[in-house]
């Protein structure tokens, strides 16, 4: 019955915690619970496996794998480089010079060009050995700029000068120098890179460089082959500035990556207007000039110095990746030591390289120094990946 004035009240209790209690007003905390309450009965308990077991275990995995997922996605926002000039490369031992230079569209000199090798140092003994050895019969001036300091403002002592006897055969055309680290905490350590980098450029001023010497700009591990250079100093018409494209190599000559390595280079010296530094700056490059070997240590110590030394130390993830048997693992599998995907820029060129790099068993075309001196440093050709503790 509808009581009078038109108005109906239900006064039956009600145990459903979603409706107003009694049409009382709750304070906005109150209803907020309520509904929080309201929503959580409303759930499958199927929904409740995925928040509380599924979607943690999802969070975990790109914890660990987030830099990978990263990679594999990188063709969707990243373009490839623009392609180099590729000038080819042609060279025997039998050939003579002029006619080397003629087939490169170039003319020969009647004197060579003075040469300058410039790097910075950290702790490649054994790479420089064989660099300067490669080098030798070419170059007019070494120039080696070594810091206490690694890039990433590690403490590190003077290598080169405790072991300068080992190189007494360029000691009189060599310009050593020194320059003190920065140690500034939580830098990006391309800052500390390119500081020690206008060092060097300072430095291969005092070794006495002029107009229209040749400069070769590159690391330490990155060897061009001695006949390059030897072309490049004896031909006229070559450009100002040209890279030169190396075989990659990773942990020894077993391990050929491919033939993308790119930043070395050699110029042409302009006073005042040269400057040493390790990106793109041209688009023209001399195929087949040399090797790239990267992380090519006799001793493990050497691997975890260098993991933690430079400019990519943001790699090291986890603490694990530093474990020498883990290391040495790594190594006679050709994998990746800090378990990333390829730096490709095409689903195709990742998808190629997935999994280890695929055991080279050939030594043809490696530094003369090296084969030379092949009981020294055994360890850098096929079938030698076991290293020393150090």
């Amino acid at each position: 019955m509808i009581p009078e004035g038109g108005y109906y009240y239900n006064y039956k209790k009600t145990d459903d915690i979603c409706d107003d209690v009694c049409g009382q007003v709750t304070t906005r905390a109150a209803r907020a619970i309520s509904r929080l309450r309201c929503a959580l009965r409303e759930l499958d308990f199927k929904i409740l496996i995925l928040l509380f077991m599924v979607l943690p275990t999802v969070i975990y995995t790109i914890y660990l794998h987030g830099q990978k997922i990263t990679y594999f996605l990188r063709p969707l926002w990243e373009s490839p480089r623009k392609p180099f000039n590729e000038i080819p490369h042609y060279y025997h031992e039998n050939v003579s010079m002029e006619t080397l230079c003629k087939l490169h569209g170039w003319r020969i000199r009647e004197t060579p060009r003075r040469v300058f090798d410039a790097v910075l140092f950290s702790n490649e003994l054994d790479m420089l050995t064989i660099r300067w050895n490669e080098l030798n019969p070419y170059v007019s001036e070494f120039v080696l700029l070594e810091s206490n300091s690694t890039f990433t403002g590690i403490k590190k002592p003077l290598l080169f000068a405790e072991n300068r006897e080992r190189f007494k055969f360029v000691e009189s055309r060599l310009t050593y120098g020194t320059i003190g680290g920065r140690f500034v905490k939580g830098e990006n350590p391309f800052v500390e890179e390119s500081y020690q980098r206008v060092a060097l450029d300072q430095l291969i001023r005092i070794a006495g460089i002029a107009d229209d010497d040749l400069l070769i700009m590159s690391d330490v591990d990155e060897i061009p082959s001695g006949h390059t250079i030897d072309l490049l100093r004896w031909c006229d018409d070559i450009p100002e500035k040209l890279h030169l494209r190396l075989r990659n190599y990773l942990y020894s000559f077993e391990f050929f990556l491919d033939n993308k390595c790119w930043r070395a280079s050699v110029h042409r010296y302009r006073v005042g207007k040269t400057r040493y530094a390790h990106y793109r700056q041209t688009d023209d490059i001399l195929t087949d000039a040399g090797w790239h070997c990267s992380f090519c240590f006799r001793y493990i110590s050497e691997f975890v110095f260098k993991m933690n030394a430079y400019s990519h130390v943001d790699r090291v993830r986890f603490a694990y990746y530093l474990d020498p048997s883990r290391i040495q693992d790594v190594i006679c599998r050709g994998a990746d030591l800090f378990d990333m995907l390829p730096e490709e820029y095409t689903f195709r060129g990742i998808i190629a390289k997935l999994g280890p790099i695929p055991h080279s068993y050939s030594a043809v075309h490696l530094p003369v120094y090296l084969l030379q001196n092949i009981d020294k440093y055994k360890y850098l050709l096929p079938g030698n990946c076991k290293r020393e503790p150090g």
